[in-house]
């Protein structure tokens, strides 16, 4: 099965940021469902069954270290000419540190890769169809600030295949409270 461990934004912050993205969306991109709208922690890619109990209990633990944090959605980049992000604000440091243990929960379970790329909070939420230029949709979207919302859980989700015309879809497994002091 196919793994990743992501923090949910809650309905109200995807609303928003839906309403606004509404306005420039086209058929130029392939456009992420919305429902499915998250900041990937770390990506394990296909997970045998048995390693999954392991991989849980790891998530559990490093969830516990972290202390819940404020977060937006806010701006908007690009990485190359390929995906087009919205940005997610909020205290960098304990989203990097949340993101560094739940890749290394995967790591000490045997699964995921080394990700060698700096951690950049993000909501993913198109893919370019061949070559498209980006750049006018980052500029439409680099003023956006969504509302602030509590990142207080980590989720383990698999992603199922979208069909033709379809993204993928996402079945979480486990939900882990963040309960670290701060």
């Amino acid at each position: 099965m196919r793994l990743f461990a992501a923090v949910e934004p809650p309905a109200e912050a995807v609303t928003h940021l839906d309403a606004v993205v509404a306005g420039v969306r086209d058929g130029a991109l392939r456009w992420s469902e919305p429902a499915g709208w998250h900041l990937t922690l770390a990506f394990y890619g296909q997970v045998a069954e048995d390693k999954v109990p392991e991989l849980t209990e790891r998530l559990e633990r490093a969830a516990r270290r972290h202390p819940p944090t404020r977060a937006r959605i806010a701006g908007a980049g690009r990485f190359g000419t390929a995906v087009l992000w919205a940005g997610v604000d909020g205290d960098g440091v304990v989203l990097r540190a949340l993101a560094g243990s739940v890749r290394a929960a995967g790591r000490r379970t045997g699964v995921g890769h080394e990700d060698t790329q700096r951690f950049r909070p993000h909501v993913t939420l198109a893919r370019a169809r061949g070559a498209a230029d980006l750049r006018p949709y980052v500029e439409r979207l680099a003023g956006y600030e969504g509302p602030e919302w509590a990142a207080d859980t980590v989720r383990l989700l698999r992603s199922h295949p979208g069909g033709p015309g379809r993204g993928p879809r996402y079945e979480p497994l486990a939900t882990f409270p963040l309960r670290g002091a701060r």
